[in-house]
């Protein structure tokens, strides 16, 4: 398989949003709640001229769950 940036990005992707995922469904238990709390961050820039108004807010939420999984998928690549 070829190896390129933009597999290597899909990777890295689907490993946050599978950390993502195991960081909502672990987030009952209590001995591992440092794992599961996420970070969130939010960024909305607007832009309004009197014809055209234009608004867009992404929100960013990591935990460590989602680290990890990114950090594993990484490790799966290199090893492809």
């Amino acid at each position: 398989m070829k190896k390129n940036g933009w597999i290597l990005f899909l990777f890295i992707v689907l490993g946050l949003v599978g950390g993502a995922l195991l960081a909502q469904w672990f987030e009952t238990v209590p001995g591992i709640s440092f794992l599961t709390k996420p970070i969130v961050t939010s960024w909305s820039p607007a832009v309004d001229l009197y014809v055209l108004s234009f608004d867009m807010t992404i929100k960013l939420q990591i935990s460590l769950f989602s680290i990890l999984g990114a950090a594993l998928t990484i490790w799966l690549y290199r090893k492809m």
